[in-house]
């Protein structure tokens, strides 16, 4: 199929470029002025739109398979591709956990016929899958999971000789969940002792606090120094972590990196009083303090990325009293527009929001021919129109749960078109296939 963009400003490598785009066979063939007599089976004219590189999420929880009562494959990766959102990285604590490797083709399987976006999946690490873990292929999966704190799940990595042989050990990348396990417990036990069925969400940020996040992923910078491990860190939550990492080297040179969460960017604590539950999530929404912090480290490039951690729940299972609610949001429909409000706001430009959404991922993860608008490249594209709106609310979220703690809020910006691998999937609100996604390689 050839797609001919015409008329766009096309946001990619930190410049702003008007210019036409031809898809063919799945892949960007050319990009340049003046290309509307190509032949095209569909031609789009952009009008003066945005045209970027399509977002890589590199972190989210699709529940699938096992807990698909809170969500599916399809259903979130639909819910992301409306938002502008072309390739995620889903990570292995569905039931049954991902810690084999037949159990990992298996949601490979899956995403191969049900996914709307392009796909990897995360292998998991436990106290006593090393081996199996090991065997994992650098050019087709992208990395190993380690919660390095057992968040939600029950994936704890807390034996000291299997964390030292995996950081010896690993050709790829660990992603690491970093928060001091026995920190969080001892904070359980006494709030729990002091508030008992009074506890709301705004304990969270005081039981999984800083210095549980900052304790775990000191530990495992020092694990990865030692090693000269590939080491990323998920979701920093805190300033006081800020001091672990880097900007003196290019992404694609430091062995050391770090990933800041849009929800971490968005909320701070005194949003529990209006919230609740809903953004209960692991590492904490943490006090106003951090927030500003974490924004300027990402423009400073102490922190490589930005992700979701999209980790839906039922509404159900969010009414429940603190103790019992689950911990994770979901976000993806809306984590571009976020970024873009951030633009509007003026705390940071839109080349920065597809350097750190679009190109940042395939840098730190070295995928093959995504993330960039390059001739040769696969044509993952988003088209978003700054002069429309998008009104949020329950009732036009895409997610299976059926909800969003962002509801009520009106975006500055709108998705109009997401192309996947060279396929248009989803045009001013319909989508035009049920599925499209591709699984992404690697070169390493």
């Amino acid at each position: 199929m050839k797609l001919l963009i015409l008329n766009a400003n096309l946001v990619n490598e930190g410049q702003i470029t008007p210019t036409d785009v031809l898809v063919e066979n799945g892949f960007i063939a050319l990009i340049g002025p003046n290309l509307s007599g190509r032949e095209a089976d569909k031609v789009i004219d952009a009008n003066g739109q945005y045209l970027l590189p399509g977002v890589i999420d590199d972190q989210v929880h699709f529940r699938e398979p096992g807990l698909t009562h809170k969500a599916t494959i399809w259903s979130e990766s639909r819910a992301g591709v409306a938002g502008g959102t072309t390739t995620f990285m889903e990570m292995p604590n569905t039931v049954p956990n991902a810690l084999t490797q037949a159990l990992l083709q298996d949601k490979y399987d899956i995403a191969a016929r049900t996914a709307m976006a392009n796909y990897s999946f995360f292998m998991g690490v436990s106290n006593d899958n090393i081996a199996e873990a090991l065997q994992t292929d650098p050019q087709t999966v992208c990395g190993l999971k380690v919660f390095m704190g057992s968040s939600t799940g029950s994936m704890l990595v807390d034996d000291e000789h299997v964390l030292n042989e995996l950081f010896r050990e690993s050709p790829l990348l660990i992603a690491t969940h970093c928060e001091d396990e026995a920190t969080v417990r001892a904070n359980n036990e006494r709030y729990k002792a002091e508030y008992g069925k009074t506890a709301t969400a705004a304990l969270h940020p005081l039981i999984r606090n800083e210095e549980a996040c900052l304790k775990s992923s000191s530990l495992a910078v020092e694990l990865a120094k030692r090693h000269n491990t590939r080491l990323h860190i998920l979701h920093i939550s805190t300033a006081d972590e800020l001091g672990l990492f880097s900007n003196a080297l290019p992404l694609a040179e430091k062995r050391i990196t770090a990933e800041v969460c849009v929800h971490h960017l968005w909320f701070d604590a005194n949003d529990y009083e209006r919230l609740g539950n809903q953004i209960k999530c692991n590492p904490a929404i943490k006090g106003p303090r951090h927030r500003p912090e974490l924004l300027a480290a990402l423009l400073n490039d102490r922190l490589d990325i930005i992700a979701t951690d999209h980790a839906p729940h039922t509404w159900a299972e969010k009414q429940q009293n603190y103790w019992q609610a689950p911990s994770g949001l979901p976000l993806i429909q809306h984590s571009l527009l976020m970024m873009l409000d951030f633009v509007q706001q003026g705390k940071m430009n839109i080349e920065t929001v597809v350097r750190k959404m679009c190109h940042a991922p395939t840098d730190c993860f070295q995928i093959d021919r995504r993330g960039y608008v390059r001739e040769g490249y696969w044509a993952d594209l988003v088209l978003v129109d700054p002069n429309a709106t998008t009104h949020v609310s329950n009732e036009n979220v895409l997610y299976q749960c059926g909800w969003t703690p962002l509801a009520g809020q009106q975006f500055t910006n709108a998705v109009t078109h997401t192309i996947v691998s060279g396929e248009l999937v989803y045009e001013r609100g319909q989508f035009l296939t049920d599925r499209a996604g591709k699984r992404v390689l690697f070169n390493r």
